[in-house]
């Protein structure tokens, strides 16, 4: 079995690549399964991406080179309590990226993205806990004909706050795995609450857990991540 992807510009992490959590959300959305992707090269923007099923897995190539794997997988993860959107909102205000972004333009977490084009989450230190949070408005053109926002932008949420959760100062470090278990959607413009903490740390790699909280402080998805620095903080 082959099916194929795009991933458009718009959803860029670094300027000529796909936004690793967008990436890994549609590769899952296309399978329709549980799954848990690893990225092995950048994805390429604009560029049909073939994906092949081997066995029990599958490759997601550009041509003869493999630039993702999935292979299904079940999460399980302690998931702290979410702090309330207000709170949120006020970590948010601090976010480390406003003062030094390596990308900017990240759909994501980027700074310069304007407000219905990036995700503008700006997941920051709450006081008093151990998790990072951010708030979050899902905006219409997130969402599918019933109005609920469409699963590869749920595991977008989920991809940068892990980074800014374990990941200390400008140190730059790359997504290199991401499983995301939806509990339910939410709506578009319905006021969420992103969260990230800090699991493991070995060697280069950070492992992390991200949440997605919906209005009333009810879980609605979950995600582990592991991110690979791969230099020092300057």
């Amino acid at each position: 079995m082959t099916s194929s992807i795009v991933i458009d510009k718009r959803f860029n992490g670094p300027p000529l690549s796909g936004n690793g959590g967008y990436t890994c959300g549609i590769i899952a959305a296309n399978l329709a399964e549980s799954v848990s992707v690893r990225l092995h090269k950048p994805p390429p923007l604009d560029t049909p991406l073939i994906i092949r099923r081997h066995t029990n897995a599958w490759e997601v190539v550009d041509g003869e080179q493999v630039i993702a794997s999935a292979v299904p997988t079940t999460i399980q993860a302690h998931v702290p309590a979410a702090p309330s959107y207000v709170d949120a909102l006020a970590a948010s205000r601090h976010y480390r990226g406003f003062e030094s972004h390596a990308f900017p333009t990240c759909f994501v977490c980027g700074p310069d993205r304007t407000r219905g084009d990036g995700l503008r989450i700006f997941a920051s230190p709450v006081p008093g806990t151990r998790v990072v949070a951010a708030p979050w408005l899902p905006e219409a053109t997130l969402g599918d004909e019933s109005g609920k926002v469409r699963p590869e932008f749920i595991w977008a949420a989920l991809d940068c706050p892990g980074y800014f959760a374990s990941v200390v100062g400008d140190t730059p470090a790359v997504l290199g795995e991401l499983a995301v278990h939806v509990d339910r959607s939410v709506h578009v413009e319905e006021p969420c609450v992103v969260v990230g903490w800090q699991i493991l740390i070995e060697g280069r790699k950070h492992k992390v857990g991200t949440a997605l909280f919906d209005e009333d402080g009810e879980r609605c998805a979950v995600g582990v991540a592991t991110w690979v620095q791969t230099g020092k903080s300057n």
